[in-house]
């Protein structure tokens, strides 16, 4: 006798619901991607995920969410604000590739015209971590040690590494080369940040 399926519900559901939209959305992209073929694969009803999302877009989006939350990168805690800054950005780099290729071709194949949203909204979907730069663990540790004067250093400066990142991501569908991880924060970001002999 068949064993009868365990029924999901709240959390447990919208999980596997978001998890099946992700598994669609790298499978066949975000032009074949139907709510259908999502019910399909996470063996439930259209109706069930339209009590949740008004539509694929919204679904697609809340997918890229879900990725970024289950798989998060952990901020390093090397000692040194360099040390952290090429450890972070390595992983995430490496992290959140896969992500950012993906929300790319969504992008590209009709995501933004379907939403209305810019490059810049779709990419903060995909890449997240959207706290305020003073707020970054690592520059806060790098302010106790002495290593940043953070009420000194424009927001812009902060994010600075971060945005370059996820341009290098966006442009080449790929984690940046070490090289360029280590230009980022040696050539850029460190001589606009150290204090002032």
């Amino acid at each position: 006798m068949e064993t009868a399926r365990r029924r999901r519900h709240g959390k447990e559901l919208e999980a596997s619901l978001l998890t099946a939209a992700w598994e669609e959305l790298v499978q066949t992209g975000y032009a074949r991607l139907t709510m259908g073929s999502v019910a399909a694969r996470a063996r439930t009803s259209e109706a069930v995920l339209y009590r949740r999302w008004p539509n694929k877009d919204r679904l697609v989006l809340a997918a890229f969410e879900h990725q970024r939350v289950v798989n998060p990168v952990a901020e390093p805690d090397t000692g040194t604000l360099r040390g952290d800054l090429l450890a972070y950005l390595t992983e995430v780099s490496r992290a959140r590739a896969g992500l950012f290729a993906i929300a790319a071709a969504a992008a590209f194949s009709g995501l933004l015209a379907d939403t209305g949203l810019t490059p810049a909204r779709v990419r903060e979907q995909a890449m997240g971590d959207q706290r305020l730069p003073h707020e970054r663990t690592i520059y806060r540790r790098a302010h106790e040690r002495g290593e940043l004067a953070l009420d000194r250093i424009p927001p812009a400066v902060l994010d600075m590494p971060f945005d370059l990142v996820r341009h290098d991501l966006l442009m080449d569908l790929g984690p940046p080369a070490p090289d360029r991880i280590r230009s980022i924060v040696d050539d850029l970001f460190l001589p606009l940040v150290r204090p002032q002999a």
